[in-house]
C-alpha cells in the first residue's frame, strides 16, 4: 500500500482503528501459489501485538499458513468518492479538478501460529466471545463446534496505517470538501467528515 507522509497514521492511531473495525481480510501467500488465499474474517486485537481469530477446519487458508506463516491482516472501512470539482482550486475550472477517494486502511504484517489443541482454541473463543458477547455460554460445552475449527494467534510484526483525507491540502480546502460531504450525506461521508474535522 502506498502511504504518503501526509496520509501516514501513527501506530497507536492505526491500532485504535483496527480495534474499532474488527473485521478484515486475512491474506496468506503460502509458497509457489498463483494467488494468495484471502479470507474475510472477524478477529480480536487482544493487545498491541496479538490478534486472535478462528476459522472452520476446511478453510483453504490452513495449507497456505503452514507453507508460510507470514500473513497480512488488511482492515478498511468506509470510503467516500470526492469529485474533482470539489477539489479544484478556487478560481480554476471545476472540470479540471482531480477526483480522489477518501478512506482509512490498516495492514498488520503478522507471524501466524495455528492453534489446534482444545485448550488453545477455547482460550481464543472465550476471548472473542468475551469481547463481542459476554453473556454467551462457555464454548467448552459445545465440543462439536470446537472440533470443527482451528484457531490463529497472529503476532503483529509491522503496522501500516493510511488515512487518506487530503492531509497535504490546507485547512480552507479541507473545509470546502467537508461542506460538500455534509451536504451530500452519502454512505461513507459521515466517516470522512470525522477525519476532516
Amino acid at each position: 500500500m502506498l502511504i504518503h507522509p501526509w496520509d501516514a497514521a501513527e501506530r497507536e492511531q492505526a491500532l485504535a482503528y483496527v480495534r474499532d473495525h474488527a473485521f478484515g481480510q486475512l491474506v496468506a501467500a503460502g509458497r509457489d501459489r498463483d494467488l494468495p488465499v484471502v479470507v474475510p474474517t472477524q478477529f480480536l486485537l487482544q493487545d498491541d501485538r496479538t490478534v486472535l481469530l478462528h476459522l472452520a477446519r476446511p478453510n483453504p487458508v490452513w495449507a497456505a499458513v503452514e507453507e508460510n506463516p507470514k500473513v497480512l491482516l488488511s482492515v478498511a472501512g468506509h470510503w467516500a468518492y470526492i469529485p474533482g470539482s470539489w477539489r479544484a482550486e478556487p478560481g480554476t475550472d471545476p472540470d479540471l479538478g482531480v477526483p480522489t477517494t477518501y478512506y482509512s486502511a490498516v495492514q498488520l504484517v503478522c507471524h501466524a501460529e495455528i492453534v489446534k489443541d482444545a485448550e488453545g482454541k477455547l482460550e481464543i473463543l472465550r476471548a472473542q466471545l468475551g469481547d463481542l458477547d459476554p453473556a454467551a455460554g462457555d464454548p467448552a460445552a459445545m465440543p462439536r463446534l470446537l472440533s470443527g475449527i482451528q484457531g490463529l494467534r497472529l503476532r503483529v510484526e509491522e503496522v501500516r496505517g493510511k488515512f487518506k483525507y487530503d492531509g497535504h491540502k490546507d485547512a480552507a480546502h479541507r473545509e470546502r470538501v467537508a461542506g460538500h460531504l455534509a451536504e451530500r450525506g452519502g454512505p461513507g461521508d459521515a466517516s470522512a467528515l470525522r477525519h476532516l474535522s
